[in-house]
């Protein structure tokens, strides 16, 4: 191909959009470096390369092959906002403090989703090292929001940080709030460290956020730590402090010492993991869910 040609192909490949409906749409325009195979005019266009480089938005992604392609009946000269966008072979995805992998990736400018598949694998590190510890998912897949940075993860997922394990059928990872959102029969596991035994806490939906090491979890808590188990409608838990605050109908109960310790009508229960400790406190407790709301959450 003559730099004639080149230099037209990659005008085309990457000219300005159009102003769209929406603010946002031009930020879901994906560039694809390389010389690509196939028709130009109506595609779809495939790039293989050592590796293909593309971006969107600030979504960075490297894989063997791509193949772009447009809206059947529609031009792909005339479908920008429209086209999609599948890569394959070792793809590697990077945002921010966020690497992604996985064998394929589908792009769709029209919804602004990349949706990652094949042993779907993320790490988010801190932004500092005295921030926190790294976290890592893993799902069978994962779909990359380039209007935000927010990932969402379905399918036997995992998240792991520090000494705490998580899993569910779902996961909401919020980048800029380092905020995790687990559902679909969700569970935490804080490792046993030091004296401490083994914490697990179950709940219809955990949030967790992972720079602070504090988690919010509602819906028939469950709390797990030995001979212990204390069970509640919502539970406070601060890794950092070892200490649980367990509200509505809150109640613990120690297998070997058959001790059963109630909260009463207006109080909470207070659980010392470090201490192997429960008390009764007669006082309410009002759980800072505000610092766990999702964006766009009332």
């Amino acid at each position: 191909m003559n730099r004639t040609k080149t230099l037209s192909l990659l005008a085309l490949l990457t000219v300005a959009a159009p102003v769209l409906a929406q603010a946002d749409a031009t930020n879901r325009l994906i560039t694809i470096q390389g010389g690509p195979r196939g028709d130009v005019r109506n595609g779809p266009l495939t790039f293989t390369g050592s590796p293909v480089k593309a971006k969107v938005s600030t979504l960075n992604i490297e894989a063997s092959q791509a193949v772009l392609a447009a809206p059947k009946g529609t031009p792909l000269i005339e479908a920008k906002g429209r086209r999609t966008a599948n890569f394959t072979g070792a793809v590697k995805v990077t945002r921010g403090r966020l690497s992604a992998a996985g064998t394929a990736l589908a792009y769709d400018e029209t919804t602004g989703q990349g949706v990652l598949s094949g042993n779907a694998s993320a790490t988010f590190v801190p932004e500092k090292k005295e921030d926190g510890d790294t976290v890592t998912i893993r799902a069978a897949q994962m779909s990359l929001d380039v209007d935000n940075n927010v990932s969402t993860s379905t399918g036997g997922v995992t998240l792991s940080t520090g000494t705490q394990n998580g899993q569910a059928d779902k996961l909401v990872f919020d980048e800029d709030r380092e905020l995790a959102q687990l559902t679909g029969k969700p569970s935490l596991t804080r490792a046993a460290k030091g004296n401490q035994k083994e914490l697990v806490i179950t709940g219809q939906e955990v949030r967790a956020l992972t720079k602070t090491k504090t988690l919010y979890v509602r819906g028939g808590v469950k709390l797990v730590q030995g001979t212990t188990t204390t069970t509640g409608d919502a539970v406070y838990y601060d890794d950092r402090k070892n200490v649980a605050y367990v509200v509505g109908n809150a109640v613990s109960v120690d297998s070997k010492s058959k001790v059963t310790v109630k909260a009463p009508a207006s109080g909470y229960l207070e659980q010392r993991t470090d201490l192997g400790r429960v008390r009764a406190l007669n006082s309410a407790y009002k759980i800072p869910t505000e610092q766990f709301k999702l964006r766009g959450e009332k």
